[in-house]
């Protein structure tokens, strides 16, 4: 992944944090940061099925989860269900705010209970299975905000930044070196001859690497101070008289959760078999910036989630 993006460390990171948690992200930046190149050079490398719904308002429910269809044969016919782009181990559902929120609820079920239910058949989805998000954070015009259940059951919210001068220009080499590298395989192909592809990583990597993530000994003083950080979004008066300017409705018990996960995956890729503040203190801002209900004073402040997630962190005391 880090030879198709450049400058975007913390970005990929985030991802295979995602994929090693089990859970969904939405990755929001704004147009040409790469949001849906990184989607894609994670589905690349590895040995899964990759799906793209490109989301717009015309979108229906069915488009997405697929649809029954009416077969008919020898004088019969039976109803058949035709599995949608949902059914793959890694979807990219790119824009998703410019669906209508039918069409967003259609993800929900997916996305929580790994599942999708049609015409009242459930249908499985495979022990794989992701959801990427990506949405444009300026442009308004024709887009549905996304409900806070489903903001919710994203278990981050990545945010890509504009890269520095010096990642610009390696930017600009790297997609001159793949025009040219493209140019030359075509004509290699078109000579008979087929470049030997990297061997993408097998499924079962990622499952034993949840294995073992499983296996991260998380001692009870990490678990209460995971727990003080959410309590402090619910009860922010206690925590200073900014987090209580600054909160209106705290994170659900879901952030919980999501600390824990994405807190231990951090420490695996680190190397260690126990989890650290730092670990919690790391993935902190992308577990609770779209769980984070801000009152109007701090919209009007131009408070962004990200310092209040600081301030919240500096403000409750370490185990």
């Amino acid at each position: 992944m880090g030879e198709a993006i450049i400058g975007q460390r913390d970005v990929i990171d985030r991802l295979l944090i995602g994929l090693l948690a089990n859970g969904n992200l939405l990755v929001e930046g704004l147009p040409g940061l790469a949001k849906t190149r990184a989607i894609k050079a994670l589905a690349k490398n590895m040995e899964c099925a990759f799906s793209r719904i490109q989301f717009t308002p015309d979108l229906l429910p069915s488009d997405v989860t697929g649809t029954e269809v009416y077969y008919q044969k020898d004088g019969g016919g039976d109803f058949r269900f035709e599995p949608g782009p949902i059914f793959a181990n890694i979807v990219l559902a790119d824009e998703i705010n410019r669906a209508p929120a039918k069409v967003q609820a259609a993800l929900l079920e997916a996305m929580e209970e790994r599942q999708v239910t049609v015409a009242g058949t459930t249908h499985r989805m495979e022990p794989l299975f992701m959801v990427m998000a990506t949405q444009n954070p300026i442009e308004q015009e024709g887009t549905y905000p996304l409900p806070e259940a489903q903001m919710d059951r994203f278990l981050m919210h990545v945010l890509i930044t504009y890269p520095p001068v010096g990642d610009e220009v390696e930017v600009i080499r790297l997609v001159r070196a793949e025009e040219i590298a493209a140019v030359a395989t075509q004509a290699a192909r078109d000579d008979g001859a087929r470049p030997a592809p990297r061997p993408p990583i097998p499924q079962e990597a990622v499952f034993a690497a949840r294995r073992e993530i499983g296996a991260i000994h998380v001692a009870g003083a990490m678990e209460r101070y995971m727990a003080d950080l959410v309590n402090a979004t619910r009860a922010p008066a206690g925590f200073g008289d900014d987090l209580k300017r600054w909160i209106e409705i705290g994170a659900s018990p879901r952030a919980s959760l999501a600390l824990d996960r994405c807190g231990r995956t951090h420490a695996w890729l680190a190397g260690r078999d126990y989890l650290d503040p730092e670990d919690i203190r790391a993935i902190a801002p992308e577990v609770f910036r779209h769980r984070l209900k801000l009152t109007y004073e701090a919209q009007g402040e131009g408070i962004a989630p990200d310092r209040v997630i600081a301030e919240m962190i500096r403000q409750v005391a370490l185990p």
